[in-house]
Protein backbone atom coordinates (compact mmCIF):
# COMPACT_ATOMS: atom_id res chain seq x y z
CA UNK A 1 0.00 0.00 0.00
CA UNK A 2 2.38 1.93 0.76
CA UNK A 3 4.72 1.84 -2.72
CA UNK A 4 1.38 2.61 -4.28
CA UNK A 5 0.61 6.04 -2.60
CA UNK A 6 4.45 6.73 -3.20
CA UNK A 7 4.30 6.30 -6.49
CA UNK A 8 0.94 8.02 -7.12
CA UNK A 9 2.31 11.00 -4.85
CA UNK A 10 5.53 10.97 -7.46
CA UNK A 11 3.80 10.57 -10.30
CA UNK A 12 0.54 13.36 -8.95
CA UNK A 13 3.78 16.14 -8.30
CA UNK A 14 5.26 15.26 -11.95
CA UNK A 15 2.22 15.84 -13.49
CA UNK A 16 1.30 19.19 -11.43
CA UNK A 17 4.37 20.90 -12.08
CA UNK A 18 5.18 19.29 -15.92
CA UNK A 19 1.16 21.03 -16.11
CA UNK A 20 2.08 24.62 -14.64
CA UNK A 21 5.49 24.68 -17.05
CA UNK A 22 3.07 23.77 -20.05
CA UNK A 23 0.34 26.43 -18.81
CA UNK A 24 1.83 29.28 -17.74
CA UNK A 25 3.78 30.33 -20.92
CA UNK A 26 0.06 29.69 -22.89
CA UNK A 27 -1.67 32.09 -20.36
CA UNK A 28 1.04 34.59 -20.62
CA UNK A 29 1.34 34.06 -24.49
CA UNK A 30 -1.95 32.58 -26.02
CA UNK A 31 -0.47 33.14 -29.56
CA UNK A 32 1.51 30.15 -28.92
CA UNK A 33 5.26 32.37 -29.13
CA UNK A 34 7.45 31.27 -26.27
CA UNK A 35 6.81 26.91 -27.49
CA UNK A 36 6.67 27.93 -31.15
CA UNK A 37 3.28 26.17 -31.02
CA UNK A 38 1.61 27.28 -34.49
CA UNK A 39 -1.82 28.59 -34.54
CA UNK A 40 -2.80 25.90 -37.29
CA UNK A 41 -2.82 23.59 -34.67
CA UNK A 42 -5.61 24.55 -33.27
CA UNK A 43 -7.41 25.51 -36.80
CA UNK A 44 -9.55 21.66 -35.89
CA UNK A 45 -10.10 23.49 -32.51
CA UNK A 46 -13.07 25.40 -30.99
CA UNK A 47 -9.79 27.83 -29.47
CA UNK A 48 -8.79 30.98 -31.51
CA UNK A 49 -5.67 30.72 -29.02
CA UNK A 50 -4.22 28.90 -26.55
CA UNK A 51 -5.59 30.86 -23.30
CA UNK A 52 -8.43 28.30 -22.55
CA UNK A 53 -6.54 25.50 -23.30
CA UNK A 54 -4.30 26.55 -21.07
CA UNK A 55 -6.33 27.61 -18.59
CA UNK A 56 -8.25 24.27 -18.22
CA UNK A 57 -4.58 23.02 -18.22
CA UNK A 58 -3.42 24.55 -15.30
CA UNK A 59 -6.73 23.78 -13.39
CA UNK A 60 -7.54 20.25 -14.10
CA UNK A 61 -4.48 18.82 -14.72
CA UNK A 62 -2.12 21.05 -12.72
CA UNK A 63 -3.70 22.37 -9.71
CA UNK A 64 -6.24 19.83 -9.70
CA UNK A 65 -2.72 17.21 -9.22
CA UNK A 66 -1.19 18.88 -6.49
CA UNK A 67 -4.40 18.62 -4.41
CA UNK A 68 -4.72 14.78 -5.31
CA UNK A 69 -1.18 14.24 -4.06
CA UNK A 70 -1.75 16.50 -0.72
CA UNK A 71 -4.83 14.43 -0.09
CA UNK A 72 -2.80 10.94 -0.54
CA UNK A 73 0.13 12.49 1.57
CA UNK A 74 -2.28 13.41 4.38
CA UNK A 75 -4.45 10.36 3.87
CA UNK A 76 -7.53 12.24 3.47
CA UNK A 77 -10.39 9.98 3.20
CA UNK A 78 -11.32 8.58 -0.39
CA UNK A 79 -8.33 9.76 -1.76
CA UNK A 80 -7.43 6.55 -3.58
CA UNK A 81 -10.70 7.38 -5.41
CA UNK A 82 -8.96 10.58 -6.12
CA UNK A 83 -5.79 9.38 -8.18
CA UNK A 84 -8.10 7.25 -9.73
CA UNK A 85 -10.01 10.28 -10.70
CA UNK A 86 -6.83 12.83 -11.77
CA UNK A 87 -5.90 9.17 -13.75
CA UNK A 88 -9.02 9.78 -15.99
CA UNK A 89 -8.92 13.54 -15.89
CA UNK A 90 -5.49 13.22 -17.78
CA UNK A 91 -6.54 10.29 -20.51
CA UNK A 92 -9.38 12.60 -21.42
CA UNK A 93 -7.69 15.46 -21.54
CA UNK A 94 -4.94 13.94 -23.98
CA UNK A 95 -7.63 12.11 -25.94
CA UNK A 96 -9.54 15.32 -26.42
CA UNK A 97 -6.16 16.58 -27.16
CA UNK A 98 -5.39 13.88 -29.87
CA UNK A 99 -8.77 14.44 -31.68
CA UNK A 100 -8.28 18.02 -32.00
CA UNK A 101 -5.25 17.93 -33.58
CA UNK A 102 -5.48 14.77 -35.11
CA UNK A 103 -2.10 13.20 -34.15
CA UNK A 104 -0.27 11.24 -31.80
CA UNK A 105 3.01 12.34 -30.51
CA UNK A 106 5.71 11.09 -28.27
CA UNK A 107 4.16 13.09 -25.22
CA UNK A 108 0.66 11.69 -25.56
CA UNK A 109 2.38 8.25 -24.98
CA UNK A 110 4.45 9.05 -22.22
CA UNK A 111 1.45 11.02 -20.63
CA UNK A 112 -0.64 7.87 -21.20
CA UNK A 113 1.19 6.18 -19.24
CA UNK A 114 1.38 8.42 -16.46
CA UNK A 115 -2.73 8.43 -16.60
CA UNK A 116 -2.21 4.48 -16.54
CA UNK A 117 0.01 4.66 -13.82
CA UNK A 118 -2.67 6.62 -11.61
CA UNK A 119 -5.30 4.62 -12.44
CA UNK A 120 -3.93 1.35 -11.17
CA UNK A 121 -2.34 2.64 -7.72
CA UNK A 122 -5.15 4.43 -7.16
CA UNK A 123 -7.02 0.85 -8.03
CA UNK A 124 -4.31 -0.66 -5.40
CA UNK A 125 -5.42 1.83 -2.44
CA UNK A 126 -9.02 2.00 -2.89
CA UNK A 127 -8.70 -2.43 -2.77
CA UNK A 128 -6.67 -2.02 0.11
CA UNK A 129 -8.78 -0.31 1.54
CA UNK A 130 -6.39 2.46 2.57
CA UNK A 131 -7.91 5.24 -0.05
CA UNK A 132 -11.82 5.05 0.29
CA UNK A 133 -14.00 7.25 2.45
Amino acid sequence: MRVARVVAVSALVFLGVTAMVGAIPMLLHPGGEPWQMPQTLLARSSFHSYLVPGIILLLAIGLMSFWVAWLAVRRRGGYGCWVIAQGCVLAGWLVVQMVMLRMVILPHYFYGAVAVVLVVTGGVMVRGGKGVG
